[in-house]
């Protein structure tokens, strides 16, 4: 299980420092991809094996779930930690999540996620997703 938050620097190799409160839990291998709002998604193999049932048991005939599975398998890369408990982050993913010095690398549960510091900042300071407004409509709907 992941949980917490870290700010780490990329080098310019396009490598990441994980953390040794994350590190473990992606060995021996993971894989990343495009996530939501911008993040990169980072699956440890079991977790990965999990999602990938979950999206090849949508039906191809809805077109927002083949775009979906396009859109999450295309960016998708294996990947396993060095020696030094670095991960090459593709150059892809990097733009995608507008990645340059500074990471946020935000354990949730299952995955991780890594933000651009900006990006990180940004949606913390979203007043629509508000840590208190989004527990109200949880509770609705009985979480």
């Amino acid at each position: 299980m992941f949980y917490g938050e870290v700010k780490h620097a990329l080098d310019i190799k396009g490598r990441l420092i994980v953390p040794a409160q994350f590190r473990e839990g992606l060995l021996p291998e993971f894989v990343m991809t495009k996530g939501l709002d911008h993040s990169i998604f980072v699956f440890p193999q079991g977790e990965w094996r999990v999602m990938e049932e979950k999206l090849r048991a949508l039906p191809l005939t809805h077109r927002d779930a083949r775009a979906f599975v396009r859109y999450f398998f295309s960016g998708a890369h294996a990947g396993t930690v060095d020696k030094q408990g670095r991960i090459r982050i593709p150059q892809n993913l990097m733009e995608y999540a507008g990645l340059t010095k500074q990471v946020m690398i935000i354990g949730v549960g299952s995955r991780l996620e890594l933000w651009s510091e900006e990006q990180w900042q940004n949606y913390n300071n979203d007043e629509q997703l508000s840590y208190d407004n989004i527990a109200e409509k949880l509770a609705d709907l009985g979480i």
